[in-house]
């Protein structure tokens, strides 16, 4: 088992970005830790998420490292075991994460196939997501 600091800090370039969104976004947000993560929901980040290119309509919710954005509270209470596998997958990947998230996003669109449904990363956290709700 990897130490937790590791995990942070082999996290934390990509927890950075989260981080900077947060405190850019951060007026009448509301911000609070859960399970050694920061969730943050507040109208502007209700409002970047809204325009997520990713998804039609735009995103619930977003994870940056150790940090997750939602557009309201219920959002990051809906989508919390679908964004935990997302910190899982941060804490394996490092700051390699958003590379590998953005080319293999790319790389689908590219072949004509669906970015975000399609990117093994979010086929990992669906399926993960899937199999809680089922127990």
């Amino acid at each position: 088992m990897i130490p937790r600091l590791v995990r942070y800090l082999w996290a934390a370039p990509t927890t950075a970005v989260g981080l900077a969104i947060v405190v850019a976004a951060s007026r009448g947000a509301e911000i609070r830790v859960v399970d050694g993560v920061l969730e943050a929901h507040g109208p502007a980040l209700a409002w970047l998420l809204s325009r997520s290119p990713f998804t039609p309509g735009g995103a619930w919710a977003m994870t940056l490292g150790h940090v997750v954005i939602g557009q309201h509270r219920y959002a990051l209470e809906r989508t919390r075991v679908h964004e935990r596998v997302h910190v899982r997958q941060v804490e394996r990947w490092g700051p390699l994460f958003l590379p590998a998230y953005l080319s293999a996003s790319l790389w689908l669109k590219l072949c004509g196939r669906d970015a975000y449904l399609e990117n093994r990363f979010e086929r990992e956290a669906f399926r993960i997501e899937q199999e809680q709700r089922q127990r």
